[in-house]
């Protein structure tokens, strides 16, 4: 995706805060804000950005199991299942 026709100078921020807000929420596009000809911020609706936050949790969840597995650190499911159910059920 390309944002270069997504940014506006902090000005035109200032000028139509609401209005901003609001093309945010509903297409869901990120906004670059520039200062002095240069990008200085990227704003963004929630929803985008907590989505985006899951997206990188999983992803770190994936490269943790992938150092994992690179480092030999595991067992096979089989094992893993046998002591599973041979373990005492808590009360």
């Amino acid at each position: 995706m390309r944002y270069s026709s997504q940014v506006k100078p902090i000005s035109y921020l200032k000028a139509n805060a609401a209005e901003v807000l609001a093309q945010l929420t509903e297409r869901r596009e990120p906004l670059v804000i520039t200062q002095n000809g240069e990008a200085k911020a990227v704003i963004q609706d929630v929803a985008s950005y907590e989505e985006a936050q899951e997206t990188l949790a999983l992803l770190k969840i994936l490269a943790l199991g992938s150092a994992e597995i690179e480092a030999g650190k595991v067992k096979p499911v089989g094992a893993v299942i046998a002591r599973l159910r041979a373990k005492p059920a808590s009360k």
